[in-house]
């Protein structure tokens, strides 16, 4: 298997994924600290290994389904950056016309069923996308993102149990963050690991260091083969840490300093910079040249969004349909 390390062009497109998810989400942190961006936001600041590895195991007609913290998701499956901050800061340009916010983004062109604010509710959206493709033959698999929070709710296990028995082509992706808000998963779970749960519903269970893009990406395209082969799902458990709390009004008095700087000296980014400057692949020149370059772009999608039109309250009900 190549590894996503190994060559240039590869080497580099995964670095400018980490890089335009963590400024991105920099940015969103800023604008919300600023008031010019409102609602809420659940930021992944530490976590892009996760959202970069398993996107990068899927081809542009895969699907994925998302979360509440589900910027990076979306960025490493191709989304445009100004179109994404548009819809943060409301406005008519936006992925869903400003209507969705930060925790409901969708871009079916690139494959992105959409962020889902219900815990756990992207699942089943998976687990019936999967089962849309095998009924209309077509040769599609679809990544389901979730975190550890999710796999105590009842979705989780409907749709894990269901994809099984009809073995979809499905790959279930937990990014096991160590808290579910702020509840640790050492008190919500009697399991040392969410992957052991696999053996409840007959299907495959691995748990990789979700810091490591590298080991990420490996699992999860042994996961979509095995799917795309109509053998079944897969449940990934990627071991990562949020930096930042909860959301923007998470105050962060549930874990200790030491335990997040802990987990900061693991950041995903500096790991693969130094692993492909090390191999001779990219060069300190070549990440300098990345890393400004995601500042640049998302400066530049910042400023273009915010000049946009404001969303048009008077065209709310535009995209609202029923059936008598």
């Amino acid at each position: 298997m190549v590894r996503l390390g190994d060559d240039p062009a590869t080497a580099r497109r995964t670095l400018e994924a980490m890089w335009r998810i963590r400024r991105f989400e920099e940015a969103v942190d800023d604008l919300f600290a600023r008031g010019l961006m409102h609602g809420t936001m659940h930021l992944s600041i530490g976590q892009e290994a996760s959202a970069t590895g398993a996107c990068f195991a899927l081809r542009d007609d895969d699907a994925i389904t998302s979360t509440h913290r589900g910027h990076g998701h979306c960025i490493a499956k191709g989304a445009d950056l100004e179109r994404m901050m548009a819809e943060l800061l409301a406005k008519e340009t936006g992925y869903c016309r400003g209507r969705g916010g930060s925790m409901h983004i969708a871009d079916v062109a690139t494959g992105n069923l959409g962020a889902n604010g219900i815990v756990g509710g992207g699942i089943p959206i998976a687990a019936g996308a999967g089962l849309a493709y095998r009924l209309q033959g077509i040769d599609r698999v679809v990544v389901s993102f979730f975190g550890d929070g999710a796999t105590n709710e009842g979705a989780f296990h409907e749709a894990v149990n269901l994809a099984a028995i009809w073995k979809l082509p499905v790959v279930f992706v937990c990014e096991n963050n160590k808290y579910g808000m702020s509840f640790s998963t050492e008190k919500s779970m009697a399991v040392e690991t969410i992957a052991e749960r696999s053996g409840g519903y007959g299907l495959p269970g691995v748990t990789v260091d979700g810091n490591d893009v590298e080991a990420v990406n490996e699992a999860v395209t042994t996961a979509v083969d095995r799917a795309r082969a109509g053998d079944g799902p897969t449940l990934v458990e990627a071991l990562t840490y949020r930096w930042k709390g909860h959301s923007k009004s998470d105050k962060n008095l549930y874990r200790t300093r030491e335990e997040i700087s802990e987990w900061r000296d693991k950041d995903p980014i500096g790991r693969f910079e130094a692993l492909v400057v090390e191999r001779g692949v990219l060069t300190a020149t070549d990440v300098e040249e990345i890393r400004a370059a995601a500042t640049n772009d998302v400066r530049d999608a910042a400023r273009r969004a915010n000049a946009a039109p404001d969303a048009n309250p008077d065209d709310l009900l535009d995209a609202v349909f029923a059936t008598a």
